[in-house]
């Protein structure tokens, strides 16, 4: 059985694949729509094929932005529908100013372009509905039990309660074990009153079990590891529940680490030097084509900020402010201002959600993220990258590091602009909050990879779109 990380990589592929085929017909099938409303419309001939080719992958990327392939994405039907429009919306968009300056030569009727997008639309909505309905291309959910009811097995009934958390895997339930902290454990999830032996391979053969989840408080002595070894050599994939969340939720429980996983798993410091030597000159080239596109907001921010408050209060429009970098160095982080003159009157504060020193038009520009775009020029300095944990103030800095277990490793790698934390859990507004953030952060500095940055900048596009700035 192949490795469950690589098969959801495959089934995911797998659909890029399906619907980038069914766009590419569909945008070639348009030139002969087209000649229905206009007989003297051009048919396709192979000089087209670039114009076609192109305008099917600005559709996946478009759609990638969005979130569109994103496995874990929690919305409806409807919600999807959504985003398909406003991807394909982006798209037309791009390729009618690309066609007007590298298709010159070419003949596209003005028709095309909506006739395309009308029909990608409709035939993309469609083939999601009976891909989710019905499973298809490979895209059922793995089959999996728990071995463990106790405290640390309750960490999955805490953190993946609905449906949608759940969407790669169908959770048949928990089997008790000897030294589950019962009283903590699982409380709402299904018991498998399964002993712990011969029929219990059994049971894995007859249910079709893809996964053995070990979630057991008490591991020595209690676990049962030939018959887990029998049902590895039978094809039945055993995980720990570490890897298990670091995998399904994309963090690390740091609260329930132990020293033999921190060994043998991945550090959190890179190896890839490639890439650290090359961070930099990337880093530098992305700002220069983010400032080249943005420069006209941060102007039109910078002025309704001084009309707002800026021009009665004599307040600056920028809001310095010292930040902890990378291998623990401060640095001063640069912003626009979004609260009061006053804000800090009573020394540092956490931030909120709804907090109420935020300004009229500082709450406009956070929820769009305007706020953070005189970081380009920290990214220039070479204080911060575009992707990384988001640089906290000295004074929370030194108070987290005593209260939160290895908080310091994720000052491995630079602060960044956008990060993996900030699209996956909400403002942190206490310690509790920052351990949240902290699995978030740690599974990025162990994670980190070109691949890894291009998914959080798209997503973040996303979170820009939809107005979900955190």
């Amino acid at each position: 059985m192949p490795n469950l990380k690589n098969s959801k990589n495959q089934r995911l592929s797998s659909l890029i694949i399906a619907e980038s085929l069914v766009i590419s017909y569909i945008l070639y099938l348009a030139f002969y729509v087209v000649q229905l409303a206009d007989p003297f419309a051009p048919n396709f001939v192979l000089v087209y094929l670039p114009f076609l080719s192109l305008f099917a992958f600005l559709i996946i990327m478009c759609s990638l932005a969005v979130g569109l392939y994103e496995p874990k994405l929690r919305e409806t039907f409807r919600g999807i529908i959504r985003r398909i429009f406003v991807a394909h919306g982006l798209a037309f968009f791009a390729m009618v100013v690309i066609s007007s300056v590298f298709f010159r030569d070419i003949f596209i009727h003005q028709y095309y372009f909506v006739v395309s997008i009308c029909l990608t639309i409709t035939c993309i909505s469609f083939f999601r509905y009976f891909v989710i309905k019905f499973g298809a291309l490979g895209l059922v959910k793995s089959r999996i039990v728990v071995l463990g009811a106790g405290e640390r097995a309750a960490i999955i009934e805490q953190k993946m309660r609905r449906a949608s958390d759940r969407k790669g895997f169908e959770l048949l339930g928990f089997i008790p074990v000897p030294g589950d902290d019962v009283e903590n454990g699982i409380q709402h999830e299904p018991l498998l009153n399964i002993n712990i032996d011969d029929s219990f391979k059994s049971f894995i053969l007859e249910n079709d079990i893809d996964e053995v989840v070990v979630a057991a408080d008490q591991r020595r002595g209690t676990l049962p590891i030939e018959v887990l070894f029998d049902c590895r050599l039978q094809g039945t994939s055993i995980t720990d529940l570490l890897d298990f969340m670091e995998r399904e939720t994309g963090q690390i429980v740091v609260n329930l680490m132990y020293p033999s996983w921190l060994i043998y798993s991945k550090g959190f410091i890179s190896q890839n030097y490639v890439r650290q030597l090359g961070d930099f000159g990337l880093n530098l080239f992305l700002a220069t084509l983010v400032l080249i596109f943005v420069w006209p907001f941060m102007l039109l921010t910078a002025l309704v900020i001084y009309m707002d408050d800026g021009r009665k209060t004599g307040a600056s429009i920028f809001y310095k402010q010292t930040r902890v970098g990378k291998d623990g160095v401060p640095f001063s982080i640069y912003k626009f201002r979004s609260m009061g003159i006053d804000a800090e009157k009573n020394g540092a504060q956490w931030a909120d959600k709804n907090d109420v020193r935020v300004t009229r038009v500082g709450g406009f520009i956070r929820k769009y993220r305007l706020d953070e775009l005189p970081q380009l020029y920290n990214i220039f300095r070479g204080d911060m990258s575009f992707v990384g944990p988001r640089p906290e103030r000295p004074e929370f800095v030194e108070k987290l590091v005593k209260e939160v277990p290895f908080y310091n490793q994720r000052q491995n790698v630079k602060p960044g602009l956008a990060g993996w934390a900030q699209l996956n859990y909400p403002y942190g507004a206490s310690v509790e909050d920052a351990m949240e953030k902290l699995k978030y952060d740690l599974y990025y500095v162990k994670h980190q990879s070109f691949l890894l940055d291009i998914l959080v900048l798209v997503r973040t596009v996303e979170v820009v779109l939809f107005g979900k700035g955190q």
